[in-house]
């Protein structure tokens, strides 16, 4: 068997900047996801934990089979996610409860499409947690972005993301596209909330010209 990877080493340019960097721009590859959907406020709704959970069953079973039918082991990646609102003005209003969200964890480009299902398929047989529908693998592309280490509470991540939008990106000359991403690479269960360490990505594009 190999060394277990860890892919916030493997991929640090996107898993794992420094404070020192300030915000800068990273080239993301097509990669791909567990995923599921959701709306609401993560801090309040029942359903965000189910879909947390249920895609951390999902992840982790695909690691456990990966190590004993593949002999290739690994760090499970950080969970990540997609958020936006209908209203842009909820968004910067942090008016979390008419949010739209997508959870996610990154699966290796070495796990085929039949492991995933059979690992899916025996977790409900023997758990069947809630949420485990909603599952799905999908591919994201992101391109170019702009991204910052945040340090922090989620809730104080205003002044970074003003910073981004307001000063960064003009001074670039790009504009955003594409959902707001967020990479969680502290474990809030365990992390106080002023040590939390969140990477804010949002991928960009040349600004048209008028």
């Amino acid at each position: 068997m190999t060394d277990k990877i860890d892919f916030k080493k493997r991929l640090k340019t996107l898993y794992g900047p420094t404070r020192s960097k300030g915000i800068h721009i990273v080239n993301v590859p097509t990669m791909r996801f567990l995923m599921a959907d959701g709306f609401g406020d993560p801090n309040t709704s029942g359903d965000y934990a189910d879909v947390v959970a249920a895609l951390y069953s999902v992840a982790y079973g695909i690691r456990a089979a990966s190590k004993t039918q593949l002999k290739r082991d690994y760090v499970v990646p950080p969970l990540e996610g997609l958020w936006w609102a209908d209203d842009m003005n909820d968004f910067v209003s942090r008016a979390k409860n008419r949010w739209h969200w997508t959870m996610m964890i990154m699966v290796p480009d070495w796990i085929g499409p039949a492991l995933i299902a059979r690992t899916i398929e025996l977790i409900v047989s023997k758990k069947n947690p809630p949420a485990m529908d909603r599952i799905r693998v999908d591919v994201l592309e992101e391109g170019r972005a702009a991204q910052v280490l945040h340090i922090g509470s989620y809730d104080d991540e205003g002044p970074a993301l003003a910073k981004l939008h307001e000063d960064y990106l003009p001074g670039i000359n790009a504009v955003p596209t594409g959902k707001h991403h967020e990479i969680y690479l502290s474990d809030p269960r365990r992390v106080p909330a002023e040590k939390l360490k969140t990477i804010l990505r949002q991928p960009i594009k040349e600004r048209p010209r008028s």
